[in-house]
């Protein structure tokens, strides 16, 4: 499977990029775009953050594949060897992270969504931040939610 088979949700020509550049730009900010030209290989045109959330998916899965390809010990150890910010969490929540972040990426390549993979990785590694920063669930003042819990925005 690949990203770019995948990617663009529309396709333009080059005359609409020059004669309706705000429409293309527009359409652009909502998804990748793919510029047709005579004279040469189409172009696909998207937001910076479109492209940054791709790159960053194929670097996770870069490590994810390394730590897959080491056979020595479990997942989740192997996993904080590439993220050593995992050894703050305990050895249970270690085995919880690891398949999240497996699971998570595998949902995000599926559906070509690099946003379901980075939120996951981000969720645990601020986690484990506030876990390394002293904060626990018997911390005062520290209320864990449930995922099924709506909370409002302050």
């Amino acid at each position: 499977m690949t990203i770019a088979a995948d990617l663009p949700a529309a396709t333009r020509r080059s005359s609409d990029l020059s004669k309706h550049s705000a429409e293309v730009f527009a359409e652009a900010e909502d998804h990748p775009v793919t510029v047709t030209r005579r004279d040469g290989e189409a172009l696909v045109l998207m937001s910076q953050r479109e492209a940054e959330g791709r790159a960053r998916l194929l670097n996770f899965a870069a490590q994810l594949i390394t730590v897959t390809l080491d056979d020595r010990g479990s997942l989740a150890e192997r996993m904080s060897k590439a993220f050593p910010w995992m050894l703050a969490l305990s050895p249970a929540d270690r085995e919880s992270c690891a398949q999240d972040l497996v699971d998570a990426a595998r949902a995000s390549f599926a559906t070509d969504q690099p946003h379901l993979a980075i939120a996951e990785l981000t969720s645990w590694k601020e986690t484990a931040t506030a876990v390394a920063a002293g904060l626990s669930s018997g911390s005062a003042g520290l209320e864990w939610f449930d995922d099924d819990e709506t909370v409002e925005r302050p």
